[in-house]
């Protein structure tokens, strides 16, 4: 009887493990007919399967960690931060920040919040000093967009000039684990090299 019971009881469990796998597939074509990349941001989106979609953008840029001394020349704002991000339908980004490389067990530490000009200029003027603007701070962090070709970036980059960011870290470079509060790096307060000092 007991024994009866659990064949059934197996049955059942094949029958819906079959299902959801077939639900699986399903969803997975949905997704894949509806485009859930940004083919414009990314047209190679395919050979990095993230179905969060942060490889919608890829930025590399410099002067994305907080320095240790006042000098433009400190170790940190020389460091590489990769910004993986997730474009949002109301114009918005939201990128993931590595410093320490793309590895799969690399770790984002923090994050750059973008957003359009018209959405900055509705800001609260107290909270408009967080933010930096890209057209400033783009030749200076000396942005690249790795994974396009040079003609793709050549389109992409006066639209992401015309772009604000804000910079928050949850976790300090040096830290093995988040400790003590997130923080705000206002980006253009950083040290910047004069020309007469290049």
């Amino acid at each position: 009887m007991m024994a009866g019971k659990i064949i059934i009881l197996m049955g059942i469990s094949f029958m819906l493990m079959a299902g959801q796998v077939t639900a699986d597939k399903a969803n997975n074509e949905d997704s894949e007919k509806s485009g859930r990349y940004n083919e414009t941001f990314n047209p190679r989106q395919i050979a990095y399967p993230n179905h969060l979609g942060f490889n919608d953008l890829h930025l590399e840029a410099i002067r994305h960690l907080k320095p240790d001394t006042n000098s433009p020349h400190d170790p940190k704002l020389q460091v590489g931060v990769h910004h993986h991000c997730k474009g949002y339908d109301d114009g918005t980004f939201v990128c993931l920040m590595f410093h320490t490389g793309m590895g799969d067990q690399d770790k984002p530490i923090g994050y750059e919040y973008i957003i359009t000009a018209e959405q900055y200029n509705h800001l609260p003027e107290e909270e408009k000093k967080y933010w930096h603007y890209h057209a400033t701070e783009f030749p200076r962090a000396e942005v690249s967009l790795p994974d396009l070709t040079h003609e793709e970036a050549e389109k992409l980059m006066p639209v992401l000039k015309e772009t604000y960011g804000k910079v928050i870290y949850f976790q300090k470079p040096d830290d093995k684990f988040p400790l003590g509060e997130p923080y705000v790096l206002i980006i253009q307060d950083l040290p910047v090299v004069s020309e007469q000092n290049k």
